[in-house]
């Protein structure tokens, strides 16, 4: 692997390097000799053959393998042409000297790619390679994946945690660089989560997994940067369709010119230079050549992902790209997004039972949910919850809990749940998240809930219309007043409350008719009551560190430490690439369409051809490389 900042060079590129080094040595002894010996046609031929040959051997075996195979119309078969036609018409200088360039801009290519796939790399180390599992007294390395869940590992400072599991025992700084991108060290000790990919920097820690090493989040982001190639953009899709007709009509086109243009002379009475016409035809072939298009589109994508990655936004494929930077409407999910999802108790209001009774109720009654505010109310009882007391336990999604406590019907919820059971409540004049509490049936109180707001929240917002987007919404399942509150405090343009799962599926849809054409929505969420909005919008993010593995595989972009920033993050990496992409297909066909024109009507030669297939790529390869730095 490089050191940031540096290029490493493989073997192969090396051995391609000597080569080109050599033929070029070769080509400058050769023109010396043609120079200053007169030498029979014969030997020319032999002699330039050394430098031609030392550099395009390779070429050659690759244009006569896919005439056999039927896929004769690629850049190979163009070289392959055009220089043996040179060599035909005695212009041995000239085939040499474009097979040497050609092999000049393949190497600077391959560098180009592997620096892209080196950010790539950086971004895979997080891959461990062994777990410590203590075994009658002595640490033994096994493979994460005979790790089960429940197993208590052994991290040593310097070693990646290797599975998502909970500290039991120590304390120690985690680096989560190569997950989030950003640097800075996270304290961490006994009760705390950590994920597998972090790098253990101080001291021993002992955890204890919750989760199998396939669905752990180093696995995850593997899985997510892995398959990201499958899903190509229309840019890539039009680029492939491109090539695919445009490379047999200039062979067409050339031919013509090589052939229909003398014979046309002729019949016109004039004399034809058939050898003028030929070489006409094979600069057309050289300068015709679409390496620029073909390689520096997919390597701006492919930069982009992985330039990306390194800054904790994962972006699942090319596709959503291009989406993502067409963006002009955001939509968030309130909870876990623009909040922190951290909940607390911060009242307790009309209670007609004790406040401590109400709230052991609740408490109980939430034990079983995995819902952030549940788990808040759960906290209140901690270990010492007595769920051998809690029975028929109901969840009722974007409503509450329903459960019979010690023989008695209790129902924990928001006010859609108090109006399904046909009980009057009492409505809370405070900002904040209510729970009532109903125990057989008759109202007991109201339990009240505050989320804190995350302090990027406003700066993101803020950012999102900076950068082209001209609506921000929010929507939750909270009431009127929490979201009037949040939304003034973030300035998102509107809030919808009291929203049901179902219902925010619908808002969306509502939203989405309402955009203009070309113009795509965001969806921002991180819970698994998220999922089915994340895949309808046209381009869904999760917030990926502490969002729900369903909100995960919904999304087509993952944040990684779940920072707001991070969204108008990825639109700015995605409108540079998209600017990248268009740059390089109006440079390359421009620059190839005025060369052609060139070319065929005799104003071009050779090294016209060259630089209009070997110059424009590498133009157009170092434009691309750009989106590996992402500032």
């Amino acid at each position: 692997m490089s050191r940031k900042g540096k290029v490493t060079v493989t073997r192969k590129q090396k051995r391609n390097f000597a080569r080109i080094i050599a033929s070029a040595v070769l080509l400058v002894v050769c023109a010396a000799v043609d120079k200053y010996i007169a030498l029979p046609r014969w030997a020319l031929i032999l002699i330039y053959a050394l430098p031609y040959l030392t550099a395009g051997y390779d070429v050659l075996i690759k244009s006569f393998k896919g005439i056999i195979h039927g896929q004769v119309f690629d850049e190979n078969f163009l070289m392959a042409v055009a220089t043996i036609g040179a060599f035909v018409l005695g212009e041995y200088p000239e085939a040499a000297s474009v097979m040497i360039f050609y092999q000049t801009g393949e190497m600077f290519q391959s560098v180009a790619v592997g620096k892209s796939r080196r950010s790539i790399s950086e971004l895979m180390d997080i891959r461990p390679d062994y777990a410590n599992v203590e075994r009658d007294g002595t640490l033994v390395q096994v493979d994460p994946n005979e790790v089960e869940i429940g197993t208590e590992i052994v991290v040593k400072p310097g070693e990646k945690i290797p599975i998502d599991g909970v500290i039991t025992e120590g304390h120690t700084t985690l680096d989560a660089s190569a997950l989030t991108g950003e640097s800075m060290p996270v304290e961490t000790g006994e009760g705390s989560a950590v994920q597998s990919g972090c790098i253990n920097s101080t001291g021993l820690i002992k955890l204890r997994t919750t989760k199998v090493f396939g669905e752990s989040t180093a696995s995850k982001i593997l899985e997510l940067v892995e398959n990201s190639g499958a899903k190509k953009s229309r840019s890539e899709n039009f680029i492939t369709k491109f090539a695919r007709y445009y490379t047999p009509i200039v062979c067409a086109l050339a031919l013509a010119l090589a052939v229909i243009a003398p014979l046309a002379s002729m019949a016109l009475g004039m004399s034809a230079d058939w050898s003028k016409w030929i070489m006409r035809a094979l600069i057309f072939l050289v300068i015709s050549c679409p390496c620029a298009l073909v390689i520096s589109i997919p390597l701006s994508f492919f930069a982009c992902i992985g330039g990306a990655g390194t800054k904790g936004v994962l972006i699942k494929g090319s596709t959503y790209i291009e989406t993502l930077s067409k963006v002009d409407a955001v939509v968030f999910d309130k909870t876990g997004t623009v909040t922190k999802g951290v909940f607390e108790v911060a009242g307790v209001h009309h209670n007609v039972m004790e406040e401590e009774r109400l709230l052991e109720y609740a408490a109980l009654a939430e034990s079983s949910s995995n819902h952030p505010i549940a788990k808040s109310i759960a906290k209140i009882l901690g270990d010492n919850a007595d769920k051998s007391r809690v029975t028929e336990v109901e969840e009722l999604s974007g409503q509450g809990m329903r459960a019979v406590i010690d023989g008695k019907s209790v129902a924990v919820g928001n006010d859609r749940l108090m109006e399904k059971l046909g009980i009057e409540y009492k409505p809370c004049h405070k900002a904040g998240t209510v729970l009532h509490v109903a125990v057989d049936g008759s109202y007991e109180g109201h339990i009240l809930i505050s989320d804190v707001v995350k302090p990027q929240a406003k700066r993101a917002v803020t950012e999102l219309h900076e950068c082209g987007v001209n609506q921000t919404v929010m929507l939750t399942g909270d009431n009127a007043k929490t979201a009037e509150y949040v939304a003034k405090e973030i300035g998102v343009s509107k809030a919808y409350s009291h929203l049901m799962p179902e219902d925010k599926v619908e808002k969306v849809e509502e939203l989405l008719a309402e955009q203009k054409k070309g113009a795509a929505l965001a969806f921002v969420g991180d819970g698994l009551n998220d999922a089915p909005v994340l895949s309808r919008a046209d381009v869904g993010i999760a917030m990926g560190a502490l969002g729900s593995d369903a909100a995960i595989e919904a999304a087509d972009v993952v944040l990684m430490d779940d920072d707001p920033l991070k969204i108008p993050l990825a639109i700015r990496i995605s409108k540079k690439c998209m600017r990248i992409v268009y740059e390089n297909i109006g440079f390359a066909i421009g620059v190839k369409f005025a060369f052609l024109l060139l070319g065929a009507i005799g104003v071009a030669n050779m090294w016209f051809a060259i630089f209009a297939d070997v110059g424009v790529m590498i133009i157009a390869v170092l434009n691309a490389i750009r989106m590996l730095s992402n500032k």
